[in-house]
C-alpha cells in the first residue's frame, strides 16, 4: 500500500540524508501518490533517516509514517497490511497509541516480544524498525516475500528501499551488472534468492529479517519462517479437510477486506479468482470485478467468467464487471514494464497483468487476487508430472501406457528425472540448456545450475516428492517470479493487491494434507482439495469447480512469429545490431532463434517455446539499454 525508504550512515550529514530521502521517495512515488514524509534520527556518531510514500487505505486521517513511540523514542515504517491487527490490539492494550491502524500495533508487539513478533503477524509486509534501546535497526519481510524490499552498502553508507531505482538514485552509485546472475535469468527467466542482477544491490529474502548492530555498522541476516512440508496428517477425513478449508479460506478473504476504501477483485476464468470473488461479493455485493480477454480463442477466458457471473445471477446482480482486451499491440508496452518490474523477468504475463492493474487502479485502490493457489495446492502441471513418476513403478503396463498417454512428455522426465529434489526440480525450469547458454553468453555455465542457498528451503528427506517440489516453487518462483511481478505492476499503477491464498495459515493448514488431497492422480485434478471444498460449500458450481486448469499464459507465438509487425525495439534486437553494441549475447544465435519463432503446435499448455527464448533475450537487451546504456 505504499513505498518505504532510508539510509544509515556515520558520514552523511543530517541535510544531505534530509534531501536524499526525499528523493527516493520521488523516485517511488507511484507507490504512494497521497502522501510523503521523511525522518531522520540521531543515535550517538549515527545518522539514520526513514522515508515514506503513502497510498491511503487504512486509517486515513492517522495513519502517515514513520510512527514514533514516545516511550522509548523506537519507530517503524511498513509497506503492505497487517490483515490480523485488530486481532493482536488487546496483546499491547496497555499501550499508547498515537495511530488507529495496522502498523503502530506491530511496534509495540515488538517493543514486547522482540523478533518473536514477526510470528504473529498475518499479513504481506516489509518494514524497518529503529530501536534506539537494543542499538539496532530491523529490516523485516512477510513470509512469502508478497512485499519487496532491497538493500545495498556504497562507502560506508546502508541504503535500503521498497525498490531498486531509489537505492542507485540516493546512493549515487553507478550501476553494474551482475554477470554471475546471467546464466540463472537465461535458464529460470528470473534471478532467484537475495541476488538481483545488479551487483551490490541485494534482496532481503521471504520470512526472514535483517539485524543491522548501528555501533558496529554489521549487520546479519536471519529466516524466522520456514515453510514446511514434512508433518501430513494421515487421519484427516476428506470432509474434516473441506470444513478446515473452508473457514480459513473465507476468514483469510474477510481480513484482506478490511479498508477504508473501496476493494475490487480480479476475475480470470480459473476456480481461485472465482472463489476469491464469490467471497468478496458475499460481503460486498457490488464489488467491482477486473478481467483481461484475448482475440485468440485458445487463451481467452471471457465465456468462463460469464458463465461463473451467470451460474447464481442473484448473488452477482450488483456486480460491475470490467474487461480490457490484452492484444499484440501490448508489445509497445515492454519498455516502460521493464522499467516498472526493475528487474529482468521473463514472463508472458506481464502484458495482461500490467493491462488489468491498470483498469483496476481507474477504478478503485485495492483488489484481491487468486495468486497463491497453485503453488501452496500443487496447481501446475509439473507437480501431477512429478505425481506421475512416483507412482510409475508401482502401476500395471496399461495403467503406465494411460499415464504416457496423458503425459507425452513423462518418457524423457522418468530417463532424467535427478534423484536430488532441487536438481530434479532445477530441470523442470530450464529455458536454455548449458551448452546453448555458452553459445548465448560466451561463457562457461554450470551444468548444475546450482542456486544460492538462501533462495532454497531446508528439506529434511522425508517429504513426498511432490511436496518437496511445493516446498521449492514457495522459495523460488513465488516470490521472486510470480509475486515480484504482480507487486511491482500493481503498485506502477498505484493499486495494492492482496492474495488471500498466501495467508500463512491457510499455507500451513495445506501443507498438512495428505499429497492425494492435492493432485488426485484418479480423477486427473489438481487443487482437488479446493474444488471439491468450494463446490461443497457453494462457491463454485459445478461446471466452474470441475473446469480443467488454463495456464495464464499469452499468445506470445502468435505475436513474435509476425516479426513484419513488431515494434520497431523489436526489430532492432532481432537484427542483433543492438546486441552487437551490448556485447553480452551473441547476435547469431539470437538471430537464428527469432528465425525459428512459429505459432505451429504451440498453445496455453507449452512450456517453453522459442517465443520464450526470444522474449527472455528482449527483456534482458532493453532491461541493459534501460539501467545501464539508456
Amino acid at each position: 500500500m505504499c513505498g518505504i525508504h532510508g539510509i544509515v550512515s556515520k558520514t552523511l550529514s543530517e541535510q544531505d540524508i534530509f534531501q536524499r530521502l526525499v528523493q527516493m521517495g520521488n523516485v517511488q512515488r507511484h507507490r504512494g501518490p497521497d502522501d510523503q514524509k521523511s525522518q531522520v534520527y540521531r543515535y550517538h556518531d549515527v545518522l539514520l533517516g526513514f522515508g515514506f510514500v503513502r497510498l491511503s487505505i487504512l486509517d486515513l486521517q492517522t495513519g502517515m509514517q514513520p510512527i514514533r513511540c514516545p516511550a522509548d523514542s523506537s519507530s517503524i515504517i511498513c509497506n503492505g497490511q497487517v490483515y490480523n491487527y485488530l486481532e493482536l490490539k488487546p496483546l499491547v492494550s496497555s499501550e499508547f497509541f498515537v495511530s488507529r491502524g495496522d502498523i503502530e500495533v506491530a511496534l509495540h508487539l515488538y517493543r514486547k516480544k522482540g523478533t518473536d513478533f514477526l510470528n504473529l503477524l498475518n499479513g504481506m509486509y516489509a518494514g524497518a524498525i529503529f530501536d534506539p534501546e537494543k542499538n539496532r535497526m530491523l529490516l523485516f519481510r512477510d513470509r512469502f516475500g508478497i512485499k519487496p524490499l532491497y538493500y545495498t552498502e556504497q562507502k560506508g553508507t546502508f541504503f535500503f528501499a521498497s525498490e531498486i531505482k531509489p537505492l542507485i538514485s540516493a546512493s549515487k552509485m553507478v550501476p553494474a551488472l551482475n554477470k554471475k546472475g546471467l546464466g540463472t535469468f537465461f535458464s529460470y527467466r528470473y534471478l532467484a534468492g537475495n541476488y538481483t542482477m545488479f551487483e551490490g544491490i541485494k534482496r532481503l529474502p521471504p520470512g526472514s529479517y535483517l539485524d543491522y548492530d548501528l555501533k558496529s555498522g554489521t549487520y546479519r541476516v536471519v529466516r524466522y519462517w520456514e515453510y514446511k512440508l514434512n508433518n501430513i496428517d494421515v487421519g484427516i477425513s476428506i470432509q474434516q479437510a473441506e470444513e478446515e478449508l473452508f473457514s480459513l479460506f473465507s476468514d483469510a478473504v474477510n481480513i484482506r477486506m478490511r479498508s477504508d476504501v473501496e476493494v475490487g477483485c480480479f476475475l480470470s476464468g480459473g476456480i481461485d479468482s472465482s472463489a476469491v470473488a464469490e467471497r468478496v461479493v458475499l460481503k460486498q455485493p457490488d464489488t467491482k470485478l477486473f478481467s483481461i480477454s484475448f482475440l485468440e480463442q485458445g487463451y481467452d477466458e471471457l465465456s468462463l467468467i460469464r458463465h461463473f457471473l451467470k451460474s447464481n445471477e442473484k448473488h452477482y446482480k450488483h456486480v460491475r464487471h470490467f474487461t480490457q482486451i490484452c492484444g499484440k499491440e501490448t508489445l509497445n508496452m515492454l519498455p516502460d514494464l521493464i522499467r516498472t518490474l526493475e528487474e529482468p523477468i521473463s514472463l508472458g504475463t506481464i502484458f495482461p497483468t500490467s493491462q488489468v492493474c491498470e483498469l483496476a487502479g481507474e477504478n478503485v485502490k485495492v483488489v484481491l487476487t487468486g495468486e497463491g493457489a497453485d503453488e501452496i495446492f500443487g496447481g501446475y502441471r509439473k507437480f501431477f508430472l512429478e505425481m506421475a513418476a512416483v507412482r510409475y513403478p508401482f502401476l500395471s503396463s496399461c495403467e503406465q501406457k494411460k499415464l504416457h498417454d496423458e503425459y507425452p512428455e513423462l518418457s524423457l522426465y522418468l530417463k532424467i528425472r535427478h534423484t536430488d529434489p532441487v536438481k530434479r526440480y532445477i530441470q523442470s525450469e530450464l529455458l536454455f540448456t548449458p551448452g546453448e547458454l555458452t553459445s548465448l553468453l560466451g561463457i562457461e555455465v554450470e551444468t548444475d545450475h546450482t542456486l544460492p542457498y538462501n533462495a532454497l528451503p531446508f528439506l529434511c528427506g522425508t517429504e513426498h516428492p511432490v511436496n518437496a517440489a511445493i516446498a521449492i516453487e514457495s522459495r523460488l518462483r513465488l516470490p521472486d517470479y510470480v509475486i515480484l511481478r504482480l507487486d511491482k505492476i500493481s503498485m506502477g499503477h498505484s493499486l495494492e493487491a492482496r492474495t488471500p491464498f498466501l495467508d500463512y495459515r491457510l499455507a500451513e493448514f495445506a501443507a498438512t494434507l495428505p499429497v492425494d488431497f492435492k493432485i488426485n492422480m484418479d480423477s486427473g485434478e489438481e487443487k482437488f482439495i479446493c474444488r471439491s471444498t468450494f463446490f461443497n460449500k457453494g462457491i463454485l458450481d459445478k461446471a466452474t469447480s470441475s473446469r480443467k486448469k488454463q495456464p495464464f499464459t499469452i499468445p506470445l507465438a502468435n505475436w513474435l512469429s509476425d516479426q513484419e509487425h513488431l515494434p520497431d525495439f523489436l526489430k532492432d534486437i532481432i537484427s542483433g545490431d543492438i546486441i552487437k553494441q551490448q556485447g553480452i549475447l551473441n547476435p547469431k544465435m539470437v538471430k537464428n532463434i527469432a528465425k525459428n519463432v512459429s505459432s505451429t503446435g504451440i498453445g496455453p499448455s507449452t512450456l517453453v517455446s522459442e517465443a520464450d527464448r526470444l522474449l527472455s533475450i528482449c527483456v534482458f537487451t532493453l532491461w541493459y539499454k534501460e539501467f545501464f546504456s539508456g
